[in-house]
């Protein structure tokens, strides 16, 4: 089922306003002890490589104004506030489902996978999850008895998560400050992953393209063959 983004967000124009929205409503609607996560992946679409996933938790809404889309920024600049997002975070949480998961699940199952290991590195109730291949990377922890809600990146709820916790804002990376946080985060994690990978298999450029189906990376494979990081249930037109 696809969702609508909450009434609360709209008249929301900047992550700043989305995160003031969301905490607004969630204290009037749950009382003071309520926590907002933004969670948001990135690596859906690339041809290698994992689909990674951030929960994130803001200090406070306007901690960091620079926040916004990660891909509204250049790689430099994803780098250069990289450390300061996670100085912004009251608690966040980088996991990841591996190129064998995406093949055995699907991409998108793959995905929420990896959202709700976050999710349970930070301490959800309810979750039971597998540990990723790559360690996760997590510093912090939901407060003890507090009612967390989940601000989901897109119009989709994360499977095997209690629905009722869960809003999903359609452009959240860019709507939500907590989203925009885990974006970013997400991004420059798997990026660098992405370049740890350009070592282990020359040849195939991924720390240009990070794993994308860009021309130089599709000449690469009619060349080189696919690599164990390639995912098998990927068939780009390109290779037709």
């Amino acid at each position: 089922m696809k969702y609508k983004n909450p009434d609360f967000m709209s008249a929301v124009t900047t992550p700043i306003e989305g995160e003031v929205a969301f905490r607004n409503y969630a204290t009037s609607t749950f009382g003071p002890n309520t926590i907002i996560v933004g969670i948001d992946e990135v690596g859906r679409g690339p041809l290698a490589g994992p689909v990674v996933a951030c929960a994130a938790v803001l200090r406070s809404p306007d901690i960091l104004p620079v926040l916004n889309d990660s891909k509204k920024f250049t790689r430099p600049k994803r780098e250069a506030i990289y450390d300061k997002v996670k100085d912004a975070c009251e608690c966040y949480a980088i996991a990841s489902a591996n190129v064998e998961e995406i093949d055995r699940l699907n991409i998108l199952e793959a995905d929420f996978l990896a959202m709700r290991r976050a999710l349970q590195a930070l301490g959800m109730p309810g979750l039971a999850e597998t540990d990723p291949e790559l360690p996760v990377e997590v510093r912090g922890s939901f407060k003890p008895n507090s009612t967390v809600l989940v601000a989901v990146d897109g119009n989709l709820k994360i499977n095997g998560l209690d629905q009722r916790c869960q809003f999903p804002v359609i452009k959240g990376d860019g709507l939500v400050a907590s989203i925009s946080a885990a974006s970013i985060l997400a991004k420059v994690f798997r990026d660098r992953y992405m370049d740890q990978l350009a070592q282990e298999y020359p040849g195939y450029g991924f720390e240009k393209h990070a794993g994308y189906g860009t021309k130089a990376h599709l000449d690469a494979i009619r060349k080189l063959g696919r690599s164990p990081v390639h995912r098998k249930s990927f068939h780009p037109k390109g290779l037709d």
